[in-house]
């Protein structure tokens, strides 16, 4: 039975590589796993940023230049620098010329020694303007990358929370470090690099020419061949190494993930199958690299070869020429020497190539990032939202995170200065949209939110939120000390403020307990801390902020009984006197709330006390009877026999 072949396909390699219905029975065992592994990566590749890669885009060059120009002057001393390098290169093969044809073989031992010394101040000459050279470009490169990251820095901070919803942290780090970092390297070594290049090959075909136009013909015989290699490398080169890129980014995304959720991995035991997906994605990434590596071992020493071939030739003619009294032995040295730096600009423009074309992808996606225009933003005629009293409306307020997909459809709730707003709802009812919308991180698309009868879209979003206190359910910690995160709720608070900030909310016991006190480290997100302890932290920042309008977001679900009952007094000093909306679970939080919302499917269900809304025998009801505990509150438990 003859066996028919699966039809051959080639991967981004540009190596034989098997459709996915089947393996192929020709391949060896390790050519089989090889491929077997490429398909499982290809899967995880991107492919919107990669298919956007350009070998050249002039939109992005003359955005660029407007970076480069800010430091004109350093690139106009590199480019004077530059012409003295290129010069002083071409120059002393003609010097060695004059050398040996009118000192050595003329006798003349004066005119030997001018010209030795004449070299010997030419390479120093080059020597320093290189250098010099190479100096101001790294400043003016760093600076350059510098200004770029201060920039996406600065404009992330502008961009709103939808934003961050949808574009993964791992594709922002790449952004401000991978992309910035082959911007710099392009800026820093490849733009002068190619124009030094440029001007050294310009003119030693010059001077070839000039010299003995029979040797330069037969050097530039060689072009042709020279020509076919570089379209080779070229055209393989970029596959290659977006290959290797993008597996090392893989590679770097894994482990980040792997690190992070350590504890999730011993606890399901998947050490070995997180192992064996990476070694995966490093056998992968070490394939792409020994491919890099085999395109760079066959092109670089071809170009060498290429340059000994041309050598040979001029060698061989030359040494015909002078044999007939044609040429002197000084020109066929200073050819030699010519030949030699003939290619060298060469190999330069084709090694810089990669980086130009990497240049030209890490631009599109950073100015991809700054085009990138903020959901919301102040209003033209936006003003400072004075100090307030704590009043908020929602009036009819309608919103949808997606077209089509409404998550509050009409809601109406009213807030007097000081009371305590508790939203209840099971999950997805609306809850958190609320609060979110109060703070305005997102902007309604129907009716208002009015705080102090303003409506927030038209005060500045800085002084708005300045006049909110936030405390989440994962309350975030900054590496630093105690002191330091609690401050950050008002950074020019006195040490005798934070202490008093944290004596109120009963984190001030605790914290004296520790080793350095206030001044202890707590780690990546407060890792050195419990969750307990970062959450009553992030109760003394609030209180240090001393923001009218309160939002308390499930801020006690982490919190133990225990702890809890040791800062109800710290809760309470919290919210007194503030206009606070509470989302919580633990019914000491809910049932002492001047006015409980039950939200349900993104309307308002009902509305009243405890007390009210317990009697009515309505969602509340049924909530507080199910979800929390009967014999915690005799009233619900009479409600309930009754």
């Amino acid at each position: 039975m003859v066996t028919e072949k699966l039809p051959r396909q080639r991967d981004a390699f540009g190596r034989d590589q098997v459709p996915r219905s089947g393996p192929d029975s020709s391949l060896s065992a390790g050519e089989q796993e090889r491929l077997r592994r490429e398909r499982k990566i290809q899967d995880l590749l991107p492919e919107e940023e990669e298919a956007q890669e350009k070998t050249y885009d002039g939109r992005l060059v003359k955005r660029l230049m407007v970076y480069v120009a800010v430091y004109k002057r350093e690139f106009v001393i590199s480019l004077l620098l530059i012409i003295v390098t290129s010069v002083m290169s071409v120059a002393t093969p003609w010097m060695i010329q004059r050398a040996i044809d009118d000192g050595i073989r003329a006798g003349n031992v004066g005119t030997l020694r001018f010209w030795a010394f004449l070299f010997l101040g030419a390479i120093s000459l080059e020597w320093i303007t290189n250098r010099a050279r190479l100096t101001v470009m790294a400043y003016a490169g760093t600076r350059i990358v510098t200004d770029v990251r201060s920039q996406l820095f600065g404009h992330l901070h502008t961009l709103s929370l939808s934003f961050f919803n949808d574009y993964s942290v791992g594709r922002l780090m790449s952004r401000l470090i991978s992309d910035v970092s082959v911007l710099q390297d392009f800026v820093t070594w490849s733009i002068t690099g190619l124009a030094r290049s440029v001007f050294v090959l310009i003119g030693i075909v010059v001077a070839m020419l000039f010299l003995n136009w029979q040797l330069a013909l037969v050097t530039f015989a060689m072009l042709p061949f020279m020509v076919a290699l570089t379209s080779y490398f070229r055209r393989y080169v970029r596959q290659a190494y977006r290959a290797a890129r993008q597996r090392l980014s893989l590679i770097n995304g894994f482990l980040n993930e792997s690190i992070t959720g350590i504890r999730v991995t011993k606890s399901f035991s998947r050490e070995q199958a997180n192992s064996s997906h990476f070694e995966d994605l490093n056998r992968s990434y070490f394939d792409a690299n020994v491919r890099t590596t085999q395109l760079a071992a066959f092109f670089f020493p071809g170009v060498d070869f290429i340059g000994s071939l041309a050598t040979a030739l001029v060698v061989g003619l030359g040494g015909w020429l002078i044999l007939g009294d044609q040429l002197t032995a000084g020109v066929l040295a200073a050819f030699v020497i010519w030949v030699e730096r003939f290619f060298d600009p060469i190999r330069e423009l084709s090694r810089r190539y990669y980086t130009f074309q990497a240049a030209m992808a890490a631009s599109e996606r950073l100015f991809a990032l700054l085009d990138t225009e903020p959901d919301l933003q102040d209003a033209p005629q936006a003003f400072p939202l004075p100090p307030i009293t704590g009043r908020v409306d929602l009036e009819h307020v309608h919103f949808n995170y997606k077209v089509d997909e409404p998550v509050l459809r009409g809601v109406t709730i009213n807030a007097e200065p000081g009371e305590r707003i508790a939203l209840v709802g099971e999950t997805g009812a609306g809850k958190s949209t609320v609060i979110r919308l109060v703070a305005r991180f997102f902007d309604v698309t129907g009716g208002a939110v009015l705080i102090d009868g303003h409506d927030v879209r038209d005060v500045t979003q800085a002084s708005l939120r300045a006049q909110i206190g936030i405390v989440l359910q994962d309350s975030f910690l900054f590496d630093g000390t105690i002191r330091e995160n609690i401050r950050y709720g008002r950074l020019d608070a006195t040490d005798a403020e934070v202490e008093a900030a944290t004596v109120a909310v009963g984190a001030d016991e605790f914290i004296r307990k520790l080793q350095n006190g206030y001044d202890t480290e707590v780690g990546e997100n407060g890792v050195n801390l419990s969750v307990g302890q970062r959450q009553i932290v992030s109760f003394a920042r609030a209180l240090l902020a001393d923001p009218r309008i309160l939002i308390l977001d499930e801020a006690t679900s982490s919190i133990d009984t225990n702890t809890e009952r040791q800062i109800q007094a710290g809760l309470e000093r919290l919210l007194k006197g503030r206009t606070s909306f509470v989302i919580a679970h633990r019914l000491n939080t809910i049932v002492n709330s001047d006015k409980i919302v039950v939200l349900d499917q993104g309307r308002v269900l009902e509305e009243g006390s405890h007390e009210e809304l317990l009697a009515q025998r309505g969602r509340y009801h049924k909530l507080y009877t199910m979800q929390w505990a009967v014999e915690s509150d005799p009233l619900a438990k009479n409600y309930v026999l009754n």
